[in-house]
């Protein structure tokens, strides 16, 4: 299996089905390593020098491990509850949100909503946000006017890999680009 599609099965177990390969989360989102690499290594050769690798050069920063790798976590991006220890910070001015042509009449509605996951993520830059909505189907691009947002008292959350998260964001404060 590619380092790639390994990062995808890791983002499956780390973020939605850790039941996948046998294995539990903390309430923080926290897998024992080991166990990781055993559950994976029952269909899919790894060591933790794959797994290292995986996460270094994982071009979204999706992982993280502790101090001393026994733990390791996805940083944001979850649809089942844990609490990754996210601190409030205050947002830039605007953030964008990229999108498939598909969503946009529901998005037009009802705003941006977690749907599955527990929060919405936002990006600081319009490329990142392209990148993110182009992966889903024709593209379509939202300004999100996250210094207004927070003003009114909306808190945002900065992940470790620079993505931003808010519970949702109202139609009032977003723009099509």
């Amino acid at each position: 299996m590619s380092d790639k599609n390994m990062s995808k099965f890791i983002s499956l177990i780390l973020r939605h089905k850790p039941e996948t390969i046998g294995i539990t989360l903390d309430e923080h989102g926290w897998a024992d390593v080991s166990e990781l690499i055993a559950g994976v290594s029952r269909t899919h050769a790894m060591n933790m020098e794959d797994l290292e690798r995986i996460v270094a050069e994982d071009e979204k920063q999706r992982y993280s491990f502790n101090e001393d790798k026994t733990l390791i976590r996805a940083n944001q991006g979850h649809s089942i509850p844990v609490d990754v220890e996210l601190e409030q910070a205050e947002p830039p001015e605007i953030l964008f949100h990229g999108t498939a042509t598909k969503y946009e009449e529901a998005i037009d509605r009802e705003g941006l909503i977690p749907k599955s996951r527990l929060y919405v993520h936002l990006s600081g830059d319009e490329e990142t946000a392209q990148k993110v909505g182009i992966r889903h189907g024709k593209l379509v691009l939202y300004r999100i006017r996250s210094g207004e947002m927070h003003r009114d008292g909306f808190a945002f959350y900065r992940s470790v890999n620079g993505v931003w998260l808010i519970k949702a964001v109202p139609v009032r404060y977003m723009e099509k680009v």
